[in-house]
């Protein structure tokens, strides 16, 4: 398994290169000045199976542009469309469209008991839940952030994220109905066969870091996030 990891991790790192344009490299060099990557080889070693497959399937997209209403590698994502395609191939489970919609139909957690695998949700255009991405441990998240960007990891510490975070979620597949009932949102389809639960994260439990020297990323332009 742990060989597995690391290889993956490395071919994750390297698909960037295949997505971005030769302008965009800066994610390259974040990863490589970071040591992101071989500092989430132990993080995702740690986590179940699925959340650890859901993780390195999503780093295979760095690199991949931002588009408004994207849903694929091909065309490009938005945030929320990132999240749900990753879940949808690697899990085997549809999420709702919208990021707000993705909230209201998955389980709050506290942000301390954040694991790979388990959705970040952030106010970037003045209201609640109006960004998504996929945590990754050791305080990082993964997301296509905004037009003009690309999928890229980010550091969920520094002031920017924390000033507008609006809180994590976990999905419990087991408990899509009950979720879906309790909050009006369509609750969570299957168009694959999967697991009657499914139960995303895993056993990381090291403090985030605080690193606060990543550049702060502008704030998205009204109607970016999805």
């Amino acid at each position: 398994m742990q060989k597995k990891i690391a290889a993956l991790i490395l071919l994750a790192a390297s698909a960037h290169g295949a997505h971005a344009a030769p302008a965009q490299d800066e994610m390259g060099n974040l990863l490589a000045q970071k040591g992101i990557v071989a500092r989430l080889g132990d993080t995702i070693h740690q986590a179940t199976d699925r959340a650890a497959d859901l993780v390195l399937n999503a780093m295979g997209s760095l690199g991949v542009p931002y588009r408004l209403g994207g849903t694929s590698a091909e065309t490009g994502f938005d945030c929320s469309g990132f999240v749900r395609a990753m879940f949808q191939q690697t899990v085997g489970l549809m999420l709702p469209r919208t990021a707000a919609e993705q909230a209201a139909a998955t389980q709050r957690i506290e942000k301390t008991d954040l694991k790979p695998g388990d959705l970040v949700f952030f106010n970037t255009l003045r209201r609640t839940n109006s960004h998504v991405g996929i945590y990754m441990g050791d305080g990082k998240f993964i997301h296509s952030p905004r037009s003009g960007s690309h999928v890229r990891v980010e550091n969920m510490n520094i002031s920017y994220w924390q000033s507008r975070f609006d809180g994590a979620r976990r999905v419990l597949a087991s408990e899509r109905a009950d979720v879906a009932a309790s909050s009006g949102s369509s609750a969570i389809t299957r168009n694959s066969p999967a697991p009657t639960t499914v139960r995303l994260g895993g056993l990381f439990g090291s403090k985030p870091d605080s690193d606060t020297s990543a550049t702060v990323p502008p704030l998205p332009a009204a109607g970016d996030s999805i």
